[in-house]
């Protein structure tokens, strides 16, 4: 039975880890090579780019070629993030390549701004209004890059016209959660909800920073009814798109009010919080794409949290360090990591939201505060 399988993201470890969980061999093509990419890949192809820019499709098509060669017969191609405003270049890899995910035409529909507006209305799913021209009064619309990722493409609106491949969302209040699922084409099974905050920057102020699920034994994120109708409303639009496998409904939740924001077709950040059940994550993906719907198990009892940890400064170069165990995502020593990208992601994990939150905020100080010791003694061990 093949055990290899084919994985490209803008950063592919949480994918690698996860296939490793899943008793898989990962052959990852990603932007960084991260330490831990590099250990948990059996092979691994540096892909050009930056962060938030879509792939070069040739460079792409080829690392994974190369992979695929050395991989010999695999489960398939696994896509995370960086593919959501490229379906063509989806289309091709998927005719090289077998597709454990999303097509090309689900994510078309799902990731064209007025494409999955259109969707909403039809199928009665609350969503912000969208425009292609400014706005008369900036002041409650915000701009947007169809297929951004990460939050770090949302600006506040202005008078000016969008760039190219850019739109207009009114703002709406609430609180940002995700429902995160696995789907069959047809039907969801609700993972978790997700509650999500923000890393802002003057220039970025909506930049993603991380996810916590709740424990167990916890007053749920979301009141019931809220979830329900959030899960209804994200299987009408999964029938509607044959969605297939792991993703995730991103919702602001204002009291009994909620709006879409976007539904991410492909395993995402939350990968760190939720792959803690009996069923790996990624056996659970798999099994979905080829139209068999899992058995997830009983959710973990214990809350989880995880936060990317942004450069307050430029590291040029990483020192060389023994990353704590709770460090995923880990920089290469001697690699260049400019101020303000991620530097690496922090986990924590607790009794409750509360101790999982403290623990993470306890361990991103540390590691800042041993990250500049480092710097000035690089003989000193991280700690």
């Amino acid at each position: 039975m093949a055990d290899g399988v084919l994985i490209a993201a803008q950063a592919g470890r949480a994918l690698a880890e996860a296939a490793r969980r899943a008793g898989l061999r990962p052959y990852v093509a990603d932007l960084f090579g991260d330490s831990d990419t590099l250990a948990l890949a059996e092979a691994h192809e540096m892909l050009p780019g930056r962060l938030g820019a879509a792939p070069d499709g040739d460079a792409t098509l080829a690392a994974l070629d190369r992979l695929a060669a050395m991989a010999g017969p695999s489960v398939g191609l696994i896509l995370g993030s960086g593919f959501e405003d490229a379906p063509g270049l989806v289309a091709r890899l998927a005719g090289r390549h077998r597709l454990i995910g999303a097509s090309a035409d689900t994510l078309a529909a799902l990731k064209d701004p007025q494409a999955f507006a259109r969707l909403c209305a039809r199928l009665g799913v609350p969503h912000p209004a969208i425009a292609t021209e400014p706005p008369a009064d900036p002041a409650g619309w915000l701009l947007k890059r169809g297929g951004g990722s990460g939050g770090t493409h949302i600006r506040s609106a202005t008078r000016s016209r969008a760039p190219e491949g850019h739109y207009f969302q009114t703002r709406v209040p609430g609180r940002p959660h995700a429902l995160n699922f696995v789907a069959d084409g047809r039907t969801i099974r609700i993972l978790a909800i997700t509650e999500q905050w923000c890393a802002p920057t003057p220039i970025r102020p909506y930049r993603y920073a991380g996810a916590l699920v709740r424990g167990v034994g916890e007053t749920p994120a979301l009141p019931g009814g809220t979830v329900d109708a959030i899960a209804d409303g994200t299987e009408r639009i999964v029938a509607a798109t044959g969605l297939r496998g792991l993703g995730s409904a991103d919702v602001l939740v204002d009291g009994s009010g909620w709006w879409l924001t976007e539904i991410n077709p492909r395993p995402g950040a939350t990968l760190d919080v939720l792959d803690r059940r009996a069923t790996p994550l990624l056996a659970a993906h798999i099994a979905a794409c080829l139209g068999t719907m899992p058995d997830l198990g009983p959710s973990p009892a214990d809350a989880a949290a995880a936060q990317i940890c942004y450069a307050d400064r430029e590291h040029a170069p990483v020192p060389h360090v023994a990353w704590p165990d709770y460090v995923r995502d880990r920089p290469r020593s001697g690699s260049v990591v400019r101020r303000d990208a991620p530097l690496c992601t922090v986990l924590a994990e607790g009794a409750d939201r509360t101790e999982a939150c403290a623990l993470l905020e306890t361990r991103t100080a540390r590691l800042r505060a041993g990250l500049a010791r480092k710097t000035l003694h690089p003989e000193e061990p991280l700690s």
